[in-house]
């Protein structure tokens, strides 16, 4: 059974930084897809940042590019994404995803190629 326990989420100013955490357990995290999505409230679910297995490739939403990395360490199962330079509207509960078949990542910004999601972890930053 596949477990996504997100971690560092919290309350921070206009400019700062976060950096996120998400422990995966379950599954060989090394042949799958990891990725961060948001869901800010009254807003649907958006795609954040998505890593690939094997080379590591990285994809961004617009919104977030420059001031985002997603980065994985599979020795230990974990995938982390560094906010920078935060604003107002990345306020959102952030989800931790995994994909849903082992070497498999043919549409990154789409929540389709992902099948198990951690509860989330709350990002609020204020002005």
């Amino acid at each position: 059974q596949v477990q996504l326990v997100e971690s560092g989420g919290g309350l921070v100013q206009a400019g700062g930084s976060l950096k996120l955490s998400c422990a995966a357990s379950g599954r060989t995290f090394s042949s799958y897809a990891m990725g961060w999505f948001r869901q800010a409230p009254g807003k649907e679910r958006e795609f954040v940042a998505g890593i690939s297995w094997g080379d590591g490739r990285t994809y961004y939403a617009e919104s977030v590019k420059g001031r985002f990395t997603i980065s994985r360490d599979n020795a230990k199962n974990t995938v982390y994404l560094q906010m920078n330079s935060l604003k107002q509207e990345d306020t959102a509960v952030y989800f931790c995803a995994q994909g849903a078949r082992a070497f498999h990542y043919s549409n990154p910004a789409a929540g389709t190629d992902f099948g198990s999601w951690g509860q989330g972890t709350q990002v609020t930053v204020s002005s």
